[in-house]
């Protein structure tokens, strides 16, 4: 199928994913259009974008947004938005595949989180119910379903590196055995226009695994080992994910209510049905965990002087605590 021509909307086009997306989109020939809720602030950071009014608990806005487009990605979630977000997710996810319908649009693709083995936690639940509610549309949904994505401006990924360079005895609860399969932008940002290609009428699901499968322990040590920093792990079987987050506000720079949430996500493993989704888009290389933590980490922007002097700090302790 060829992209020229095609226009497609881009909701979440300021936040982590939408960022690495929208170059891949116009090399490809697509004419995308980004969704902001402010598109003075924007145009300030990406003048040479197309930038429309969009706020997806906003019926007309949504509408107008999506009227001449013949695709849609969205990239939206609420989980920062604090309490309440679940039931906010559910409706404009509603909102948004009426409006795709009215104006005939022929592919939704939408970004979602692994279903877990055990527990769900609320950002999961909202999580796969979007996909849902956006599946069983009028219009041909692909929901894609990632566990930890790896990359500079990933939330859980925020979490991760903090962990790993700012704590030199690293507490190990139960939970830090619950296994995933991380996956870097770029295989993502790759899944993604890959759905736009599927020549499919019908909605579908897949999971997008990257080629590791980890605990989160081996995901924090691999982590700390590659940032040059010694740790040691003591374990604790009785703290629980919603203990553990109690403690991140000390750690993270992220937001805390958005921490609790993705961490108590990890209360069993979040493991792909299968990988046939790379398969059926031809995408046959994916990055390995370490290479995708070496290449996030290459790529950031530079720490403030406090962060960087409390990870020395770390470092330092690490070392100390674990000389004979």
């Amino acid at each position: 199928m060829s992209a020229r021509g095609e226009v497609v909307f881009l909701s979440g086009a300021t936040g982590f994913i939408g960022q690495h997306l929208y170059p891949r989109l116009i090399e490809e020939g697509f004419s995308v259009r980004c969704g902001t809720r402010s598109v003075e602030r924007a145009q300030r950071r990406f003048p040479d974008r197309l930038w429309v009014p969009f706020d997806v608990e906003d019926s007309q806005l949504v509408r107008a947004a999506l009227q001449g487009c013949d695709s849609a990605f969205y990239l939206v979630h609420q989980m920062g938005s604090g309490a309440g977000y679940h039931d906010r997710e559910r409706k404009s996810a509603y909102r948004f595949r009426q409006a795709a319908a009215d104006h005939g649009l022929r592919r939704i693709v939408y970004l979602g989180g692994v279903e877990p083995g055990g527990a769900i936690s609320d950002h999961l639940s909202s999580r796969l119910e979007t996909g849902c509610i956006l599946r069983n549309g009028e219009v041909s949904a692909i929901e894609l379903r990632a566990s930890m994505i790896i990359g500079a401006g990933s939330a859980s990924w925020r979490i991760v590196r903090d962990l790993a360079a700012r704590l030199p005895l690293m507490l190990l609860p139960k939970w830090t055995q619950s296994r995933t399969e991380p996956v870097y932008i770029d295989d993502v940002v790759e899944a993604l226009v890959g759905a736009l290609r599927l020549q499919t009428s019908k909605s579908h699901r897949f999971d997008i695994p990257g080629p590791d499968r980890l605990t989160v322990e081996e995901i924090l040590r691999t982590t700390a080992r590659v940032m040059g920093h010694d740790t040691v792990g003591l374990r604790v079987p009785l703290l629980s994910p919603e203990l553990s987050s109690r403690w991140l506000r000390f750690v993270t720079r992220g937001d805390l209510f958005l921490a609790r949430e993705l961490v108590k996500g990890l209360k069993g493993d979040l493991l792909a049905e299968d990988d046939s989704y790379w398969e059926l888009i031809g995408h046959h290389d994916r990055v390995g965990f370490e290479d995708a933590v070496r290449r996030t980490l290459d790529g950031a922007e530079p720490e403030s002087v406090a962060a960087r002097g409390v990870e020395r700090l770390a470092s330092w302790v690490g070392r100390s605590v674990g000389s004979p």
